[in-house]
């Protein structure tokens, strides 16, 4: 089970924060979607949704060539208010506000 500073740490990282946030609005992204959104290289990416998934605040599934992202369903309430609570204030800023119009631009993979 998370702790609350692991929590705290893991959302200290923009990079993270903008990846969690995208999850909350969108129960499944795949690696490739994420490198779109966020506008970075791959590797870059992988690292910071290793950090999220050792913290286990997501879990992966591989579907062929793709790896597919989605907030932990087994994460404590607090957290998911949490994530909620500051998707409040994110959603009126950038980069979010880029964010969010890149995933509505996105095409799904297969």
């Amino acid at each position: 089970m998370i702790s609350p500073e692991s929590f705290t740490r893991s959302l200290a990282d923009p990079t993270r924060l903008r990846i969690l946030m995208l999850l909350l609005q969108q129960d499944e992204l795949c690696v490739c979607h994420l490198t779109d959104i966020l506008e970075m290289v791959q590797p870059k990416v992988s690292r910071h949704l290793a950090v999220l998934r050792e913290n286990e605040m997501l879990l992966d599934r591989r579907s062929g060539l793709w790896i597919h992202y989605r907030l932990h369903p087994g994460l404590p309430i607090w957290c998911y208010k949490t994530l909620q609570s500051l998707s409040t204030g994110c959603m009126r800023a950038e980069p979010y506000i880029n964010d969010q119009n890149r995933l509505g631009n996105l095409n799904m993979c297969p």
